[in-house]
């Protein structure tokens, strides 16, 4: 399989199948192909699995399309200005994703959900107690919420990301949430009561422009009923 991502601030991933190769799509995701890619509605896993990604976010059924009679093209278009993120997933070599920033992979990437082991960071990091794990073989497109910002953390190295912010980590790494110090701190400062504090070794893809930060900027400017 072979692919580019073209396109600001709404980018596009095209990629080209072998006849034979299979691509795994999140619900509404392609935007256009050719007429030889053959489409499947999956549960791909299960209803277990299923059941799974939409607590994680996404949708319990997934669209698998497949090359037919010679090579074909597949695009899937990011819903949101951002990026696109392509990442390999290797055996032993998983990564914890924010809830529904899958847009598409090559069979043999399994999606799963993930919990936090420390329950606050679930509660109040932001991120939600309920986060994807992605693990397999093969390759995943990633929504990122603006621009990317990657940091190698080593062991014992520590980031403090705001509610949001945290788009992707390896799951090397541990999350958990510290709160704001200062009573004048957490009435005055405008950055809630808690952060989330990621601790390596790996790496951490951050994320610029939040959909959450961005709703919450519009609110104000939306006419109310009167």
């Amino acid at each position: 399989m072979r692919y580019k991502i073209e396109g600001t601030p709404m980018p596009v991933a095209i990629c080209q199948l072998d006849a034979g190769e299979s691509m795994i799509t999140e619900k509404g995701s392609m935007s256009w192909m050719t007429p030889n890619m053959k489409m499947e509605t999956t549960s791909n896993g299960g209803i277990g699995k299923a059941l799974g990604r939409m607590f994680a976010g996404e949708s319990a059924f997934q669209n698998r399309y497949t090359a037919e009679r010679g090579e074909g093209i597949i695009a899937c278009a990011s819903s949101f200005p951002g990026t696109i993120l392509p990442i390999e997933i290797t055996p032993g070599k998983s990564i914890i994703a924010q809830k529904s920033s899958f847009l598409a992979g090559t069979e043999g990437v399994d999606l799963s959900i993930f919990f936090e082991k420390k329950m606050g960071s679930g509660f109040f990091g932001g991120e939600g107690f309920i986060m994807q794990k992605i693990s397999g073989s093969g390759l995943v497109f990633l929504e990122i919420d603006g621009s990317v910002m990657e940091y190698d953390l080593e062991a014992g190295q520590q980031m403090v990301v705001d509610t949001g912010y945290l788009a992707m980590m390896d799951d090397t790494c541990t999350m958990d949430v510290a709160s704001v110090k200062g009573a004048k701190n957490m009435i005055f400062g405008g950055e809630g009561l808690f952060n989330t504090v990621v601790t390596g070794p790996g790496k951490i893809v951050l994320q610029t422009m939040p959909i959450n930060s961005v709703a919450g900027a519009i609110i104000p400017f939306i006419p109310q009923n009167r």
